[in-house]
């Protein structure tokens, strides 16, 4: 090879040597470049909590996410947000997003109790059941008792007793179905009716037509009913009750 040649070969090698180092320095930069992005901690400055609000306070929701969003805004857990703030006892549903560039949106949405569910518990229309600290203020809400899992079946037939019995000016108190599946009811004026585990409502339906003989005084002073029998029902009478004359109440009106 000619000097000439082999003067033109080293400078082609010395050439691509320098692409090669010059494209390492570019990815070494781009590299540190992404590193150093990757790694800036921007802090959360808002966290902005919405939702309407009846029983749940939004500090009881800013307690919990207190330790949470100490952390950066990249750096914070968003799943992990939507799951403290969902443990908490009245909130029904929960969305979280970031905003760009240091805000958390959090939007809430609280349950409604349509009942308590024992005596420590609410329950809601749709069968969720929780236990808030407090039910106090719940008080006046009808109180019932079932098998754990059987929610929504025991409400659906609560639900029916209820109407069944506003129909006839009377109001639900209390609905227990216990592990045997016996119904018991009771109602605001402390009126208890034993219904038993087989056709129930034809029972309830059957003795309330025959509470048209009584007056108002009268059916107050009624105790207890026992519904479980076939063909008809005892009675039993608060003490102190007035005697009935039945004699009287089943005799003709044109007598």
């Amino acid at each position: 090879m000619s000097n000439v040649g082999i003067k033109q070969l080293l400078i082609g090698l010395l050439f691509l040597g320098l692409i090669v180092v010059a494209g390492y320095q570019l990815d070494k930069r781009w590299q540190i470049r992404s590193l150093s992005i990757k790694n800036v901690s921007l802090p959360i400055r808002y966290v902005r909590i919405e939702g309407v609000f009846q029983y749940l306070s939004k500090s009881e929701i800013q307690g919990v996410l207190q330790p949470i969003v100490m952390k950066g805004f990249f750096d914070v857990d968003i799943q992990e947000i939507h799951t403290v703030v969902l443990t908490l006892p009245w909130v029904d549903a929960v969305t979280v997003k970031r905003v760009w560039p240091d805000a958390i949106d959090i939007k809430v949405s609280e349950k409604k109790p349509y009942a308590r569910w024992g005596e420590n518990r609410l329950i809601t229309e749709q069968g969720i059941i929780f236990a808030p600290t407090n039910i106090e203020q719940f008080k006046d809400r009808v109180l019932v008792f079932g098998p754990e899992l059987q929610q929504l079946k025991v409400l659906e037939i609560m639900k029916g007793i209820k109407t069944a019995l506003a129909d006839h000016s009377m109001k639900l108190a209390e609905f227990s179905v216990n592990e045997r599946g016996a119904w018991k009811i009771k109602l605001e004026n402390e009126l208890e009716i034993l219904l038993g585990r087989n056709e129930q409502l034809k029972k309830l339906q059957r003795f309330m037509k025959t509470l048209t003989v009584l007056d108002q005084e009268q059916f107050l002073q009624i105790e207890r009913v026992d519904l479980r029998y076939p063909n008809g029902y005892a009675v039993s009478w608060k003490p102190g009750a007035s005697d009935i004359d039945w004699n009287a109440i089943a005799k003709p009106n044109n007598e």
